[in-house]
């Protein structure tokens, strides 16, 4: 494959846009007028892919149109086929509640290993069937798959590139996802991944809905996660005659099926249900310019909403380069014990809270309540600092999966990878209480 070509991808701007593309090899292809005409242009057959039920209101209704070579019914049966470490029984494990950290995931060395078959489920609560809860994944691969796709019947999956880029195909089109930026492949959506050599990442996936932009309240109408910044594909297609298989992820198990050509034959499509990508670079940062530490919640680039008002099913939140210039103020993230479920992820660079220990292509999770915060290196350092402004985490990109839920960890996330003496990080914590303490004004 030829990936250089990809660096010149054309791309559409804006986020839940209604989109209208054609591959520019077959021009008029998009139908006028109509959705479903009697005889598609170029002899192409027409398709709705739904992101939400016919009835759901008219301002969340998600649906696109394809025009395409052949109906994606054709296929043989689906067969069940190996899970790997694919988990979504989150009821089977006994519950951990203590603070975790991974050292960076493995990637295979000794054998080939595709994206789907990559894939490692490290926590996550709740159930596809129903349809609520979320999981946190991670994918370390090394193989392109070649005449396969994947499609997730149980939700979206949230990509986020740590070491690789992903040249990704989908029905919609093409997109290349280097690290530092996202992609959502949203439900129902048939996906391949390209790579050139080792890779690895990370994957939120939810099942209650859709991810959407956070709402900005007295921020007012621009920065965080700008909508232009968001890209959706171009319509391209293949017409190619061969052995093919695609994987379909339902109820949490997955299945392959069997067809004579590439699903990705879409000539033509529209509507505002798409894949999409997006720069962490472009993410406009708040922060404080007075005193005291805000919320990590406005580093919040995409959230999926629960049914409760301001209780996300799960955020995406970054921790970009930014300015840090709080007067009298320890800077750094506050100690905390959160009703929500905290897992974090670094792309690059070091964390500020804990520069030691919590590496590129690891991970940590901090669970309902359980306590965290920085590390006594970091406590006592930000303690005695001079205050001056400073940009931060130059360098760096962390990234947060928060969740209401309470997310149970994996057999495997429990025995594998687990850096065991995390807790060390906050033994050397002394006591510095002194009750003959007096203001310094009136000493």
């Amino acid at each position: 494959m030829n990936f250089e070509k990809w660096k010149n991808l054309e791309y559409m701007s804006g986020f839940g846009n209604e989109f209208a593309s054609e591959d520019p090899r077959c021009p008029d292809s998009l139908p006028k007028g109509q959705n479903s005409p009697q005889v598609c242009p170029y002899g192409l057959y027409a398709e709705q892919l739904s992101g939400t039920a016919f009835t759901a209101p008219r301002e969340s209704n998600r649906r696109s149109w394809f025009y395409r070579i052949l109906p994606a019914a054709k296929h043989l049966p689906f067969s069940k086929i190996d899970d790997g470490l694919l988990e979504s029984n989150f009821d089977t494990v006994e519950p951990n509640p203590n603070q975790m950290r991974w050292k960076p995931f493995e990637i295979p060395e000794s054998k080939q290993v595709d994206f789907v078959e990559g894939l490692i489920s490290i926590c996550g609560a709740g159930d596809p069937k129903s349809r609520h809860g979320c999981a946190s994944h991670v994918y370390v691969c090394n193989k392109s798959m070649d005449d396969k796709a994947m499609n997730n019947s149980d939700g979206d999956f949230l990509i986020v590139p740590q070491q690789g880029t992903l040249y990704i195909t989908t029905e919609f089109g093409r997109m290349m996802v280097e690290p530092n930026e996202i992609c959502v492949i949203q439900q129902g959506m048939r996906f391949s991944v390209a790579v050139e050599g080792p890779s690895r990442g990370y994957i939120l996936e939810v099942y209650d809905g859709h991810f959407v932009l956070p709402g900005l309240g007295p921020i007012g109408a621009n920065c965080l996660a700008n909508p232009r910044d968001f890209l959706a594909p171009a319509a391209w297609y293949e017409d190619r005659t061969c052995d093919f298989t695609v994987v379909t992820k339902y109820q949490g198990k997955l299945f392959a099926g069997k067809q004579d050509h590439s699903c990705f034959d879409v000539v033509a499509w529209h509507g505002n249900y798409t894949p999409y990508k997006y720069n962490l670079d472009t993410f406009a940062a708040i922060n404080v310019v007075s005193f005291d530490h805000a919320d990590p919640s406005i580093f919040t680039v995409l959230t999926c909403q629960s049914t409760r008002p301001g209780v996300a099913i799960a955020d995406f939140v970054i921790f970009p380069p930014r300015w840090s210039v709080q007067e009298h103020t320890f800077r750094p993230p506050y100690y905390h014990r959160n009703v929500m479920s905290e897992y974090m992820g670094l792309i690059k660079g070091k964390y500020e809270a804990k520069e030691e220990g919590f590496m590129p292509g690891g991970a940590t999770l901090h669970s309902m309540t359980t306590p965290h915060g920085p590390d006594a290196d970091c406590f006592n350092k930000a303690s005695t600092d001079v205050l001056q402004p400073v940009k931060i985490a130059v360098g760096t990109m962390a990234f947060m999966f928060e969740t209401s839920l309470s997310m149970a960890i994996t057999e495997w996330a429990n025995k594998n990878r687990v850096d065991e003496k995390y807790y060390e990080c906050w033994q050397p914590l002394k006591k510095n209480f002194d009750p003959n303490w007096k203001p310094a004004s009136s000493k």
